[in-house]
C-alpha cells in the first residue's frame, strides 16, 4: 500500500473509532473504497510546521498527526485563496490537503476529507460555504468562532460542526493548527465566501 493509501486507511479508522453520534451520522453510508488518482507531490511553506518538534502527544489524534507528517512530502498540498484575498503572509502559513473528494488523492463525488494546516499567529477570517462541514483538531491551542460569536478554544479530538452556510473563523496563537476536515452536501470544490469580519 502507498503512503497515501496508508494515510487514508488511518483517516478512515480514526473516524470509525469515534463514538460521537453526529460524526457517525455525517459519514454514514460513505463508500471508503475509492479509486486513487496520480497526483504529483506539491509542497507549500506551511508544511514545515508539521516537521517542527512538538510536545509529545498521546492517543488517536497524535497517531494520525504523525501519520500525516510521515506522508507530507508525497501529498499534493493546495491553497484556495490568493494574495488578493488575505495577503502574502497568510499564504505562507496556510494550506490544506484533500485526501479524497473531487480534487483529492482519492476520487469521491459524495464527500471530501483531508487536513487543514495553519501556522502560528494566523487569523482565518469569517467565511461560509454551502457544504456542511466537520473539523476535528489534531493539535491543541486553536481558537474558533461560529456565527460571529466570540472566539473560544477547542482542543485535540473535539468535534466542531458547521452547518451549511454558517459563518465561521479560526485563529492560532503560538502553536500551529492541524485539523481533520470533512465536507458534504454541497459543491465539494467551492471557494468559501468571505464574510468581511477581519477581527
Amino acid at each position: 500500500m502507498s503512503a497515501v493509501g496508508e494515510l487514508l486507511a488511518a483517516f478512515r479508522d480514526y473516524l470509525l473509532s469515534r463514538s460521537d453520534p453526529g460524526l457517525h451520522h455525517f459519514i454514514e453510508g460513505f463508500r471508503w473504497p475509492m479509486e486513487e488518482r496520480a497526483l504529483a507531490p506539491h509542497d507549500l511553506p506551511v508544511v514545515r510546521y508539521l516537521h517542527e518538534p512538538r510536545r509529545p502527544g498521546n492517543g488517536a489524534e497524535s497517531a494520525l498527526l504523525h501519520r500525516l507528517s510521515d506522508a507530507a512530502n508525497v501529498l499534493h498540498w493546495a491553497q484556495t485563496y490568493s494574495i488578493t484575498d488575505f495577503g502574502a503572509d497568510f499564504l505562507q502559513r496556510y494550506g490544506w490537503i484533500e485526501l479524497f473528494g473531487t480534487r483529492g488523492h482519492f476520487a469521491s463525488e459524495d464527500m471530501a476529507g483531508g487536513f487543514l494546516l495553519l501556522g502560528p499567529g494566523v487569523h482565518y477570517p469569517d467565511h461560509h460555504h454551502e457544504a456542511e462541514e466537520i473539523y476535528i483538531p489534531l493539535s491543541d491551542g486553536s481558537l474558533w468562532s461560529k456565527d460571529a460569536q466570540p472566539f473560544l478554544p477547542h482542543w485535540s479530538g473535539e468535534i466542531i460542526h458547521h452547518p451549511s452556510n454558517i459563518r465561521h473563523a479560526m485563529r492560532t496563537d503560538d502553536e500551529p493548527l492541524v485539523a481533520l476536515y470533512l465536507w458534504r452536501g454541497g459543491p465539494l470544490a467551492q471557494k468559501s465566501i468571505i464574510s468581511g469580519r477581519m477581527q
